[in-house]
Parts: structure tokens; sequence; C-alpha cells
């Protein structure tokens, strides 16, 4: 029997990644903030949480490096959003914010049609917002939630320090439940654990699972 660590990531067609709260923007806090003070933010502003979340660059850079086109999503308007994608060295693709806000399916496939990518086979959506990983699966793709960086933990990078060991883990396990209860096919705490979860997808597709 094949390890997971053992087999190609190279067999994925396309992997899409939320913006805020997934590739930047940990814990979400610029969602955060709109809604607290009901204004929405000057694209200036989304500079402010544009930092990459923990192991983002080099999760883009290894999947560039394997040539499996990537993307992000966003809602934010475009102004705002390109702001919060400065920082990721452009090495994922934009794509305009949707017509239908999420679940609806059609910014997956949006993003796949700005990567011309054919077919929906292989295809990987990552995101810590239970709206848009419930797009995803509408829209046909294998699903990876983020437990720790994403809006259901909703902390700073500075918050989430600041807590201890079993505060992180509480969080962390009710983020995780609820990310599986929205569907997702797997969940990890951030990007720095995405190559080993892409191999276990990998071998889950080699067993002729589907999404």
């Amino acid at each position: 029997m094949l390890a997971a660590a053992s087999v190609p990531v190279q067999s994925f067609t396309a992997v899409l990644f939320g913006l805020s709260g997934c590739l930047v923007d940990f814990g979400a806090q610029m969602r955060k903030r709109c809604s607290s003070d009901g204004q929405s933010l000057a694209p200036e502003d989304a500079s402010l949480y544009s930092a990459p979340t923990p192991g983002a660059l080099n999760a883009l850079k290894g999947l560039r490096q394997q040539g499996i086109p990537c993307a992000w999503i966003e809602e934010y308007p475009a102004s705002i959003a390109e702001q919060l994608a400065a920082t990721l060295e452009g090495l994922a693709r934009s794509t305009p914010a949707p017509n239908h806000r999420w679940p609806a399916p059609d910014a997956c496939w949006q993003a796949l049609m700005g990567l011309n990518v054919a077919q929906l086979d292989g295809c990987v959506l990552i995101s810590g917002d239970p709206r848009l990983l419930m797009a995803g699966l509408n829209a046909g793709l294998w699903t990876v939630g983020l437990a720790s960086c994403g809006p259901l933990c909703g902390l700073s990078p500075a918050q989430w320090e600041a807590m201890s060991d079993l505060q992180r883990e509480r969080l962390r396990g009710r983020a995780t439940l609820e990310l599986y209860a929205t569907g997702a096919h797997s969940v990890i705490d951030h990007l720095d654990e995405l190559e080993s979860c892409l191999a276990d997808i990998a071998l889950r597709r080699l067993k002729a699972e589907k999404p």
C-alpha cells in the first residue's frame, strides 16, 4: 500500500485558495472590522491585513514548481482584494469578485476558467470560510478547510500566540468540527500542512474516490 507522502501531488489539475483568512489576513480580521463598524474599508487600509499566513508563500511556490496552476477567490471589490494580495508575489492568479455570493459555485468555475482549466477532475479549493468551502463542494471540487487561520477562530496572529496551548486547541477543535460539518474533505490548521494533505487526497483519488 502506498504511503500518502509518496503519492505525487502533480496529479492535481488546479488549486484554488480563499484570500482573506487563507493566503493572507490571519483570522480574517479585515472582515471582522468591516462588520463591527459597519463601514467599508478603503483600498489602502487593506494593506494592513496583507501579511501572508503561515506557509502560504511556500505552498504557492511549491505548486508553481510542480506546474499546478493556482488562483485566489475573494468577495471584496477588486480594489481591496488586490491590496490584500499584494504580498503574494504574483504566485496565484486573481479572480474577479463573483456575481453571486457564496455558496453559489460560480466563483470557483470563474477562477478555473481564468486558469484555462478544461476539467473539474483533480481541482481543489482551500479556505477557512465555510461558505466558500460549500461553494467549492457545489462546484464539484475537492475541499480543504483551514481551522486556525480562518474566520471561525477569528483571531489576529498576536491574539492567537497570546493564548495558552489549551485555549488554542479548544478553538481549533471547534473550528475543525464545523469545517467537517460543512462537508470539507480534509481539515488542516494552516498552509504549512498543505503538502501532506494534498498527498493524502491524491491517494484517495488513486483509490477512485470522488469529491
